[in-house]
């Protein structure tokens, strides 16, 4: 109930619109078991929704990452190549991969193979250290999405990264987005190039309360010409001094 709040008073009020609205979606009992099981499953439980308003593509992302993201720039990168599938992608420690959906690309940067949470996961072909970790960030054409959804469902697949990635290489026209080439303005030259965290464990929240304090934070939440709207903290006016303990940072 907190976040659905957080999301209508922070977001909400400032995008309804003919062109822009937020809506929090819930299972729909109609459709599965009132549970989403897994990503997929989320998604395809509120197919009505794309079919209803018939968008040019449709982007599936995580919640639980922070980074600053001109998603724009990435549908280019859609278009340009005529992609079905795009999946936005950054590099990782090579023995940090296995907690990640692992990705690997051809010369194209064509989906060559995607394999979730592997043991041995295969290193950038040009960086024997890293590899192409998902971001589980997601650009669609609207009729692939649905076309994979239900063929999904129908083998009992409820999850993107074990059930529908890894079949998209040589069945889709999948396309692998490189993190690192998006910049969205008003990025400062102290910050970390590229910044992206997932904050799906308390440790790793916590580690990124730290990266937003101090007078050279690593991730500025200040940034007036691409603001994150989340208590306040895209708003000078309210944004926490970076001077305060970083247990005070909340939300």
């Amino acid at each position: 109930h907190s976040l659905i709040e957080h999301i209508r008073t922070a977001w909400s009020s400032g995008m309804e619109g003919r062109e822009h609205f937020i809506r929090v979606v819930l299972p729909d009992p109609n459709v599965g078991t009132g549970s989403f099981k897994g990503t997929a499953d989320a998604v395809y439980q509120n197919l009505r929704l794309i079919k209803q308003h018939r968008p040019d593509l449709v982007a599936v992302f995580s919640a639980d990452h922070v980074y600053r993201m001109d998603v724009r720039q990435m549908a280019r990168f859609h278009l340009e190549r005529d992609a079905e599938v795009s999946i936005a992608a950054v590099p990782v420690p090579i023995e940090k991969a296995s907690a990640f959906g692992i990705i690997v690309t051809g010369p194209a940067a064509e989906l060559r193979d995607f394999q979730e949470k592997p043991e041995q996961a295969v290193p950038m072909p040009f960086d024997q250290d890293r590899a192409y970790a998902s971001m589980g960030n997601y650009l669609f054409n609207p009729d692939t999405l649905i076309e994979s959804l239900e063929e999904n469902h129908q083998r009992g697949g409820t999850d993107f990264g074990y059930h529908i990635l890894p079949r998209l290489p040589g069945t889709r026209r999948a396309f692998v987005y490189d993190f690192d080439t998006n910049r969205p303005p008003g990025v400062q030259l102290h910050e970390e190039h590229g910044y992206w965290r997932d904050i799906g464990t308390v440790k790793a929240y916590r580690a990124a309360q730290r990266d937003v304090l101090g007078p050279v934070p690593r991730f500025d939440l200040v940034n007036p010409d691409w603001p994150i709207y989340g208590g306040g903290y895209g708003d000078r006016r309210h944004v926490l001094s970076r001077a305060e303990p970083a247990q005070r940072m909340q939300g």
